[in-house]
């Protein structure tokens, strides 16, 4: 018999604040968190607004602690501020017992912002403009004067899973992924794995990232994947409508303790719901493309179906992956079709995203607990900006307007760039 994992805790760090309830509050009230951007001027730019954490300061999460990370990156504090409150929401702060050889780290953790001012500074002072050619001897010197070794370290995407290591002295396995969009999902999916199998008893789990910043925000509007409407990005962000015309570029994070449910007991945990399923699938097809027929997508939700030993009907409410770009919100619905069948119109699917934005590697994590949220207090949070329905897309959206909704069991979807599909189930606790 497999080992039950189940959430403790739970943490985050989003564009409509850290604390989970009253941003949960301000998710099922319809508030959008999109506004210009103003981390880097992006004026010249073809997307000039985003959805950015504001206000946000890690010293009011960890204290003096904060000496212990002064050299951590944006997305880093994000994880370590929301993994803070998963620790203590799951009542670890102080725990004894638990050995720390049987904690682990599993991430989804996008690589940390460049340094640019000082790689751009580098970059300039070493072109020569008479030879067109990057005189790399005078590049050298201004980036050995003004780059930090530190911070081109903090760049690498598993920087943040170590400085949870370091900050709750996680001793078990260690690990990050990033597969795009879908690597928070994937990591929890794996991280579930790692304590059914025993190799762990909890695991700190999730994603962090943020890509608001020249060159992030350069390459998404090259890939045609943004947004342009400055003149209403309010209500940019619009997934599932007609008009939707790419999605809006968000940051944060979102962390969930996954503990096996023995462990959960013995401490007297409060446990918020068991993860009953994981699907992991890739499209195998273009990289920058769904496959047409949503294959991977529809092989992913079957899959964690199957894991769950859940049937279609069962599920109460779908968290879409639903970007606002026009292939994924076609493409989602159609495997939703396939998967569900004559109930896939009967099951409320929405998308956070048209009021968080897109978190990138964070996005999976942060709409999974909005799922184990929706479990707690019979709430729907909406897809807001919907206006223009789209035949292509024909499903309850839970337009504009949170809903009342017994939910016993929930599914989310993460789909990303290199055809990473992932799927998560989520239950209210039942007995053995």
């Amino acid at each position: 018999m497999r080992r039950r994992v189940v959430i403790t805790g739970m943490g985050w760090v989003t564009p409509l604040g850290a604390d989970i309830d009253a941003a949960w509050k301000r998710l099922l009230a319809g508030e959008s968190g999109v506004a210009a951007t103003t981390i880097f001027d992006a004026r010249s730019y073809p997307t000039k607004f985003c959805a950015e954490v504001k206000g946000f300061d890690l010293k009011q999460f960890i204290g003096e602690r904060i000496e212990q990370h002064r050299s951590a990156s944006r997305n880093t504090r994000f994880a370590l501020a929301a993994a803070e409150m998963a620790w203590k929401s799951a009542g670890l702060n102080g725990a004894t017992g638990v050995p720390p050889e049987l904690v682990g780290v599993y991430l989804g953790g996008g690589e940390g912002p460049i340094d640019f001012d000082n790689f751009t500074a580098a970059a300039l002072a070493g072109w020569d403009a008479e030879k067109r050619e990057l005189n790399a001897m005078r590049w050298a010197e201004v980036a050995y004067a003004r780059m930090s070794a530190v911070c081109e370290l903090e760049q690498d995407p598993n920087c943040a899973a170590g400085h949870l290591a370091y900050r709750f002295n996680a001793q078990g396995p260690n690990l990050n992924t990033l597969t795009a969009c879908a690597a928070s999902t994937q990591a929890i999916g794996e991280a579930t794995e790692i304590i059914r199998r025993g190799d762990a008893d909890i695991m700190i789990s999730g994603g962090a990232h943020s890509m608001i910043h020249p060159l992030g925000v350069t390459g998404f509007n090259r890939l045609t994947a943004l947004s342009t409407r400055n003149d209403t990005c309010l209500t940019a962000s619009r997934p599932f409508d007609r008009t939707r015309d790419g999605f809006v570029l968000g940051e944060g994070s979102g962390i969930l303790i996954l503990e096996e449910y023995e462990s959960a007991r013995r401490r007297g945990a409060k446990i918020h719901c068991e993860v009953l399923g994981y699907g992991s699938t890739a499209d195998a097809f273009r990289v920058t493309d769904i496959h047409e027929e949503g294959r991977g997508a529809i092989a992913a939700m079957r899959a964690a179906l199957h894991d769950a030993r859940v049937k279609p009907a069962e599920i109460d409410y779908i968290s879409a992956h639903g970007t606002g770009t026009e292939e994924n919100d076609k493409l989602e619905t159609l495997a939703i079709r396939n998967v569900f069948g004559d109930a896939a119109r009967k099951v409320p699917v929405s998308s956070i995203k048209s009021m968080m934005g897109h978190l990138v590697a964070a996005a999976g994590a942060v709409e999974l607990i909005t799922c184990v949220l929706a479990i707690r207090d019979g709430a729907l949070p909406p897809t807001i900006n919907y206006q223009n329905p789209d035949p292509n897309c024909d499903l309850d959206y839970v337009p504009n307007q949170a809903r009342r909704a017994a939910v016993r069991t929930a599914l989310s979807n993460s789909f990303g760039f290199g055809g990473q599909n992932d799927t998560l189930v989520v239950r209210r606790l039942e007995s053995a």
